[in-house]
């Protein structure tokens, strides 16, 4: 059995869109075992050129990381250089030794907090 490894890269499908446009956000299975299992979540996050978050999605992901979800980019967006961010949602996060700190998530599990590790990042621009 193989050991549990980090999310696959994701890509966004435009490098430029308008405000009103939508994207795709998607991730291709992993190499690796990350055995999310049949219910596993990824959480998307748009932020505009202001920082503000203006999109917040959860979208179905399977066992090996693989989802795609659409964006749709609100019209009041600020145009500029924005940021989606993507990651298995309520899993997992990593540390800064590339592990995989899976925890499982019930009721009296405590919240689960990035340690140090930078977020998964891809930008493009919004033009107005």
């Amino acid at each position: 059995m193989s050991q549990p490894c980090l999310p696959p890269p994701f890509s966004v499908s435009a490098t430029t869109a308008t405000a009103g446009a939508t994207v795709t956000v998607a991730a291709s299975d992993a190499t690796c075992n990350p055995r999310y299992g049949k219910t596993a979540q990824v959480q998307v996050t748009l932020r505009d050129s202001n920082g503000v978050e203006i999109v917040k999605e959860l979208a179905p992901m399977n066992d090996q990381g693989g989802f795609s979800v659409e964006l749709h980019i609100p019209a009041a967006a600020a145009p500029g250089p924005a940021a989606v961010e993507a990651y298995p949602y309520n899993l997992d996060w990593c540390d800064d030794t590339g592990r995989n700190n899976r925890v499982g998530r019930s009721a009296t599990a405590p919240a689960i907090e990035r340690v140090s590790c930078a977020p998964s990042v891809q930008k493009f621009l919004i033009e107005p």
